[in-house]
C-alpha cells in the first residue's frame, strides 16, 4: 500500500497517514484534499511510504491540486523553523499555504479588441465602441469596454457576432513581465562596486553565505545589492531573489527604482494586497515565473522552487520580529531558509543589530563597509539640545534652537522632517477634576487622544471610541485633558509657527494604506511638503533630496522601561532618522532634544560614533550574559480569571525542567498584566551560548496540561518585554 504523510496547516504535532489510491499520483510536496474529522482538508505530502497492507485502514487522499509540489527545501524550512521557534509543524505550514486559491488553475476570462477592418454599417452606440476599444491600450471585457462607451455589455457582444470586434481569451492573472539584468544601473564608487563584485562571486558560488552590508545612510546599499540580483539573473535563468522589507510602506516605494533598474516590477506580497493580487503573486512564485519578490516578512514562505539570493533590507529593523500568532524573527529565518536553499543571504542596514555585528566579529558573516555617501552628499551634522537649559516654553515642544532651525530651513526653501515615535494628539487623557486616566476595556493600557478624528484609541487592541464631553468616573463635565504630545500635537505647533508652511503627518494613521504612503512620499520627494511630522515609519530608508533638517523631539521616550534593548534601539532610530537629512548636495543637520545629553547614548550620536556606542553596549551585555553573549526566551501565560493565572503561573514555574547553564526568572506579572480581558504573567529563560534553548522549552512545554482557558505563547529571542 502507498501511504501518504500529511502535514495540514492545523497546530498538529506530526503528519497523518492516508491510503493513496491507485489513481492518484502523489510525490512529497503535492498539494492534496484529505478527510479531517467530520471534513476534508487541505493539506501537504510530506513524504510517500510503501508498506504493507495488513490490517492497516486508511481513509484515502480524495484529491490532489494541479499545482507544482512544495520544494523538498521549503518543507526542510517548516520543520526546523517549527523546531527552532517552539510551534508545531502545521503552524509553520499554514503561513506558506496563505493563498490556497493559487493552487488551482488560473482562470480565464473573454476580452475584446478592434478588428483590422472597418465594420459596416455602424449604429452610434456601436461606433462609441469601436472608438473605445481602439483607445484603449489593450483588449478589454465586455464589461469594460460598455463603461468605457457608455453602453450596455450586449452591444460590445453583437460587435464581436458580427466580426467587428476580436475576442481572445486572456488569464485573469497575468505572468509578471521578466527582468532585465542587461539594464545599467547607476555609475557605482569605486567603493561600491568593490562590494558588488563580493556579492556577485558569492552570488556565482551557489553555495549558503550569508553577508552583511554594513553602509552608513544614504551610501547606496541598495544599488550594491541590485547589482546582486542582476547577477543572480543572469547566472541561472531560473533563479529566484526574495526581497524583505520591515514595512509596506518602503515596499511600495522600492517597487519603481525596481522597475527603472531591471524594466520590470517585480512581485510584490504583504498584508495589503487584495485576495486577486496575493493569488497571483503565490502562483507566478510557485511556478517559477515569479524572478524577483518584493515584500515583507511573510514573503519568506512563498514557494520558491529555486531561490537563489535572499535580501534582508534594514536587516536592524524591530518589525521583522512577528510577535502575534507564530513568533519569530524574519531576519533570522531568513538566515535558516537561505542555508536550506544553499543561497546567498544578503542583511543590509546602516545601524546593524548587535547580534548581527558579533556574527560578523566572528567570521560567520562576510562584511561589506560603506563607509561614504556618493558624490557630494555628507553625513548630517548632530547637535544636542539640553532641555534643562533650552526648555520649549509651557505646553510646547519644540526648544528654542528648533524653533530657530526650523526658521532658517523654511526661509531658504527647503525641508525639514520633525519626528515624534506617539502617534496621536495625546497619549495620555486624564480628568483635572478626579485624576482618573482614561484606558482601554480590558487592558491597563492608556487612550491616545486623536483630536482630528475626535476618537480615543487603544493602539494596542485597536478599541476605538469618541471622546466623551464628561469623565466616566466622576462625571465632571469638560474636564478631560490630553497629556504629553503625539505627531499632531507638534503639527499644530508647527502651523502656528510658520502659518505659510505646507505641514504633513506621516504615521499609520495618515498613511493606512499603500497608496496613501506612494501619495506621501513622492510629495516629500518632489517638494510638495515644507514640514513633515512623523512617527518611526519616517525612519525606513525614504529618500528626500530636499530635507536638510531633522529635529527629534523626545529622544529620550525609548529608553524608559525594563527593555534590554533599549540603548540599541533608541541609537537605531535616531541615527537612522537623522540619516535623512543631506542626502542630496545641500548639507543636513538634526537637531536631537534630550534631557540626558551627558549619556554615552547621546554622546555617540552627537560624534556620529557608532562603534563606541556598540563597543560600550557589548561591554554590558556580556557581563550579564545577554544576547548576543547568551540566549533568552520568554514563556507568556495568559487567562481570563486572575486568581486562577497567578495559581497556574507558579504551577508553571514548579514544572520548569533543570537544566545545565539555563536559569529560569518568573513567574512575574507583565509590564502590560491585561490585554483583551486576560491576565498575563511572563517568564524569562537565560541560557550560556551555545545551550539548544529552543529544545529546552519545548521539554518544559511537553511537562504541561494547562486548563481549556489558558494560553500559553513561547518567544525565541524576545524583542519585546510586554
Amino acid at each position: 500500500m502507498a501511504i501518504a504523510r500529511i502535514l495540514f496547516p492545523l497546530p498538529l504535532p506530526e503528519p497523518f497517514d492516508y491510503e493513496v489510491p491507485d489513481e492518484l499520483h502523489l510525490v512529497p510536496g503535492s498539494y492534496v484534499r484529505a478527510p479531517l474529522g467530520t471534513t476534508e482538508r487541505i493539506g501537504v505530502v510530506w513524504q510517500v511510504v510503501n508498506e504493507e497492507a495488513g490490517e492497516l485502514s486508511l481513509k484515502p487522499v480524495t484529491h490532489v491540486y494541479p499545482a507544482p509540489p512544495m520544494p523538498a527545501s521549503l518543507r526542510t524550512f517548516v520543520d526546523r523553523m517549527a523546531r527552532y521557534v517552539c510551534t508545531p509543524p502545521g503552524q509553520v505550514l499554514r503561513m506558506v499555504l496563505r493563498s490556497r486559491e493559487a493552487l488551482l488553475p488560473p482562470r480565464t476570462e473573454t476580452v475584446y479588441g478592434p478588428a483590422p477592418a472597418d465594420p459596416v454599417r455602424l449604429t452610434p452606440a456601436r461606433k462609441k465602441v469601436i472608438e473605445a476599444a481602439r483607445r484603449a491600450n489593450r483588449p478589454l471585457t465586455a464589461a469594460k469596454l460598455a463603461q468605457m462607451a457608455g453602453v450596455s455589455a450586449s452591444v460590445v457582444k453583437g460587435l464581436a457576432d458580427a466580426g467587428s470586434l476580436l475576442s481572445f481569451n486572456e488569464a485573469v492573472d497575468p505572468p509578471f513581465d521578466r527582468p532585465n539584468p542587461d539594464r545599467k544601473g547607476y555609475a557605482l564608487t569605486s567603493e561600491q562596486e568593490a562590494g558588488a563584485a563580493t556579492l556577485r562571486e558569492a552570488v556565482r558560488a551557489r553555495s549558503f553565505q550569508p553577508i552583511l552590508i554594513d553602509g552608513v545612510t544614504g551610501s547606496g546599499k541598495t544599488e550594491v545589492y541590485f547589482e546582486a540580483i542582476a547577477e543572480a539573473l543572469k547566472s541561472d535563468p531560473k533563479a529566484q531573489i526574495l526581497v524583505l522589507l520591515p514595512e509596506i510602506a518602503l515596499t511600495q516605494a522600492i517597487l519603481a527604482r525596481f522597475e527603472a533598474r531591471f524594466g520590470a516590477a517585480p512581485a510584490p506580497w504583504h498584508s495589503g494586497l487584495s485576495d486577486a493580487e496575493r493569488r497571483r503573486s503565490w502562483r507566478e512564485v510557485a511556478h517559477g515565473r515569479g524572478r524577483i519578490v518584493v515584500g515583507a516578512r511573510s514573503a519568506l514562505f512563498l514557494p520558491f522552487p529555486n531561490l537563489r539570493l535572499i535580501i534582508v533590507d534594514e536587516e536592524h529593523d524591530g518589525s521583522f520580529k512577528q510577535e502575534d500568532g507564530t513568533v519569530y524573527h524574519a531576519r533570522d529565518m531568513a538566515v535558516l531558509r537561505a542555508a536550506c536553499e544553499q543561497a546567498t543571504v544578503v542583511m543590509a542596514s546602516a545601524t546593524p543589530a548587535l547580534e548581527t555585528l558579533s556574527n560578523a566579529a566572528q567570521a560567520r558573516y562576510s562584511v561589506i563597509r560603506l563607509a561614504a555617501r556618493p558624490g557630494t552628499a555628507r553625513l548630517p551634522d548632530v547637535q544636542l539640545v539640553d532641555l534643562r537649559e533650552t526648555p520649549p516654553p509651557r505646553d510646547h515642544w519644540l526648544s528654542p534652537p528648533l524653533v530657530e532651525a526650523l526658521n532658517e530651513t523654511f526661509e531658504a526653501s527647503q525641508q525639514s522632517l520633525l519626528f515624534l515615535n506617539r502617534r496621536g494628539y495625546a497619549p495620555l487623557v486624564l480628568c483635572r477634576a478626579c485624576g482618573e486616566r482614561l484606558r482601554s476595556p480590558g487592558t491597563e493600557n492608556w487612550l491616545v487622544e486623536h483630536r482630528y478624528t475626535g476618537r480615543l484609541v487603544c493602539h494596542l487592541t485597536g478599541y476605538s471610541m469618541p471622546k466623551p464631553d464628561t469623565c466616566p468616573h466622576c462625571g465632571a463635565k469638560d474636564t478631560l485633558m490630553g497629556v504629553g504630545p503625539g505627531v499632531e500635537r507638534v503639527a499644530e505647533e508647527v502651523r502656528a509657527l510658520l502659518p505659510r508652511a505646507r505641514v504633513k503627518i506621516f504615521s499609520s494613521d495618515t498613511a493606512e494604506t499603500g497608496e496613501q504612503v506612494r501619495d506621501i512620499i513622492e510629495a516629500m520627494a518632489v517638494g510638495d511638503i515644507d514640514v513633515l511630522v512623523g512617527t518611526q515609519i519616517v525612519a525606513k530608508g525614504h529618500n528626500f533630496p530636499g530635507l536638510t533638517l531633522v529635529g527629534v523631539i523626545d529622544a529620550d521616550a525609548g529608553m524608559k522601561g525594563g527593555d534590554l534593548r533599549a540603548g540599541e534601539r533608541t541609537f537605531q532610530l535616531i541615527s537612522q532618522v537623522a540619516g535623512r537629512a543631506g542626502r542630496a548636495e545641500a548639507p543636513g543637520r538634526a537637531l536631537i532634544q534630550t534631557y540626558q545629553p551627558e549619556s554615552p547614548l547621546m554622546q555617540a550620536l552627537a560624534a556620529t560614533d557608532r562603534d563606541a556606542f556598540v563597543a560600550a553596549e557589548l561591554e554590558g551585555r556580556e557581563l550579564m550574559g545577554l544576547p548576543p553573549y547568551g540566549r533568552l526566551a520568554a514563556l507568556i501565560l495568559s487567562m481570563p480569571d486572575e486568581q486562577r493565572a497567578a495559581a497556574y503561573a507558579h504551577e508553571l514555574g514548579r514544572a520548569a525542567p533543570n537544566g545545565e547553564g539555563i536559569q529560569v526568572f518568573g513567574p512575574a506579572p507583565a509590564p502590560i498584566g491585561v490585554l483583551r480581558g486576560r491576565y498575563r504573567w511572563r517568564f524569562l529563560v537565560q541560557a550560556e551560548r551555545g545551550r539548544d534553548i529552543s529544545a529546552y522549552m519545548m521539554a518544559w512545554r511537553r511537562r504541561l496540561k494547562p486548563p481549556s482557558s489558558a494560553r500559553i505563547s513561547i518567544d525565541i529571542d524576545p524583542y519585546s518585554f510586554l
